[in-house]
């Protein structure tokens, strides 16, 4: 059995939104594609998107091109909700990345 590459580093993998209604909650996630396989995002979009906002931002690193990806709770009340973020890439080994959001609005 061979050895599996990674392609990119996410951090952290899941996002959870937790907070008061009416209280502004975000969140950032890091993705650093590995420099042997480089790609870049060109959309970043929720799935459903009814409770969250996504956003996403280039960045100079020093080993490389990264991205920070900003998450805001659009949720006004009180409740719980998931959703999926979808990221579409230029590679040909993932088109496609997910990363998960969980909100919970107390």
């Amino acid at each position: 059995m061979g050895a599996v590459e990674k392609l990119v580093t996410i951090r952290p993998k899941r996002v959870r939104l937790s907070g008061p209604a009416g209280e502004p909650i975000n969140a950032s996630v890091d993705i650093i594609p590995e420099k042997k396989y480089a790609f870049e995002i060109v959309e970043a979009k929720a799935k459903n998107g009814e409770y969250i906002a996504v956003s996403i931002k280039e960045e100079q690193r020093p080993g490389g091109i990264g991205y920070v990806l900003t998450i805001q709770n659009l949720k006004k009340d009180r409740g719980r909700y998931m959703d999926t973020i979808v990221l579409k890439t230029t590679s040909t080994i993932r088109s496609t990345i997910r990363i998960r959001v969980f909100g919970q609005i107390i």
